[in-house]
């Protein structure tokens, strides 16, 4: 799959014309969701999706997500997100929001900075197990939700809502894109045993997880928070670059500069 930032350029996080009932969220985009209206074909499909992206994380994922992921005990249907959330709030404080889909930046925002994630609560057709251009509950639970039970990651997402709901100006905003695109989504991190995935994008992506940990094309630069905000990024194929952190902690303490620089 190739995943989006959930944070793209200004105005991209627009409700029109999506997939998803939108008619049924509340004024902050929450939906309910029913965990008990999902069909066994789509807990099947959860299975497989699951399965698979799982079987390649060994030796691409950082640890930190693998022993979170294996902790949520998801694998099987489609997760609870009232039961999971309950979960991480124990961890780090943070809830999981049902969504229709893509919703509007301030209300994503204002999520972030209270700590609810918003998840998407429709599955993915069988014609797109392997690219979809919306983020669905996949994309979401998979990719977001383990790295919120990391208390470095929890905090970087809380202060990032924030800084953006302070945010003025199209280039504000254009800039803190950036950050949220090559950390949350597609960031790395250096551990003992070589450069690992920590980014949404790419552990929900079979084939851009093996190109950014494998591939001589992926460039692997040091992490600098006003690089990252001044590096354009790719939405219609692989990124040339990745930016590694050497620790979740130096990524918090380098990106809380930023991103008061930045609003």
């Amino acid at each position: 799959m190739g995943a989006r930032p959930l944070l793209p350029e200004v105005g991209d996080r627009s409700a029109h014309a999506l997939r998803g009932d939108y008619s049924r969220a509340h004024a902050d985009y929450r939906v309910d969701q029913d965990p008990a209206a999902y069909r066994p074909d789509e807990h099947r499909r959860w299975r497989h999706l699951f399965e698979r992206q799982s079987a390649l994380l060994p030796g691409r994922a950082c640890r930190a997500f693998v022993d979170s992921l294996a902790a949520l005990d998801c694998g099987t249907r489609i997760p609870d997100l009232e039961r999971q959330g309950a979960h991480l709030s124990r961890l780090t404080g943070w809830r999981l929001v049902g969504v229709p889909g893509l919703i509007p930046d301030d209300a994503f925002f204002g999520h972030l900075a209270c700590r609810r994630f918003p998840v998407t609560v429709w599955l993915r057709d069988a014609t797109e197990l392997d690219y979809i251009v919306e983020p669905d509950i996949f994309h979401d639970f998979f990719g977001h939700v383990p790295m919120l039970a990391v208390p470095a990651i929890a905090d970087f997402i809380a202060a990032f809502g924030e800084a953006c709901l302070r945010a003025r100006g199209d280039e504000a905003r254009r800039r803190l894109a950036r950050l949220y695109w090559y950390t949350i989504e597609f960031g790395l991190v250096r551990e003992a045993d070589g450069v690992r995935a920590y980014g949404a994008g790419l552990l929900s992506s079979p084939a851009e997880l093996r190109h950014a940990i494998e591939s001589p094309q992926a460039v692997h630069l040091p992490f600098d928070a006003m690089q990252v905000m001044a590096s354009e990024y790719r939405i219609d194929g692989f990124q040339s670059r990745y930016f590694v952190v050497e620790s979740f902690e130096t990524l918090f303490a380098e990106a809380r500069r930023a991103l008061s620089a930045a609003s």
